[in-house]
């Protein structure tokens, strides 16, 4: 009796892995802030630069319009001043119709001074405006910068470590819609880049 062995073609097993970023290294300040210019000119908008330490003028470089972080603790300012408000005049000033009496304020008479008065409360007042202004900034920080990031693709490059030390990275991302790994690459290669690496996640 005789036994067919039937050989099928295997196909290896392709891990497919999309290109998060291109990542160039540039060895000084002069010549990254020049690349981060040219990357600027040419009409990046998903891109970074990652340094070592800050860089003087670098968002002028890479034309970096201003946050609008300040709108956050604007936002968060003015909804303390008013709560505050609200809140003294709540409670010791004013008897809400409807509300239970275990919600309501208590109006103190106080030799004969009126129940509510702006410049006694103004401490208050002050207080929440502090308190929910800075909790506008702190959320509003973490919400533009994307934060907590517990994990990012650039992690897997152990060169980019050097960033840390004495190393300048431009890392322009493949959601850039003017992204192409040939033309970016030619390009951050023209703008004195030493080292470009393809990160993928």
């Amino acid at each position: 009796m005789s036994e067919h062995a039937t050989n099928q073609p295997t196909t290896p097993a392709i891990a497919l892995e999309a290109i998060y970023a291109l990542v160039a290294e540039f060895e000084d300040v002069a010549t990254v802030t020049a690349a981060a210019e040219r990357v600027r000119d040419a009409g990046y908008t998903q891109w970074d630069v990652h340094a070592p330490f800050p860089i003087h003028g670098i968002d002028k470089a890479m034309g970096m319009r201003p946050t609008i972080l300040p709108w956050f603790t604007l936002g968060g300012g003015l909804a303390g001043l008013f709560g505050g408000l609200l809140l003294v005049w709540g409670m010791n000033a004013t008897t809400i119709p409807g509300v239970p009496t275990s919600l309501q304020g208590y109006q103190y008479m106080i030799s004969g001074k009126p129940t509510f008065s702006l410049p006694a409360n103004i401490p208050i007042i002050f207080e929440t405006t502090i308190l929910l202004a800075a909790f506008g900034t702190v959320l509003g920080m973490f919400a533009l910068n994307r934060l907590p990031m517990l994990y990012n693709p650039l992690f897997k490059s152990r060169r980019f470590r050097q960033v840390t030390t004495d190393r300048f990275y431009i890392v322009i991302e493949a959601t850039d819609p003017k992204f192409h790994t040939e033309a970016t690459a030619e390009l951050l290669l023209a703008a004195g880049s030493k080292h470009l690496e393809r990160v993928t996640d």
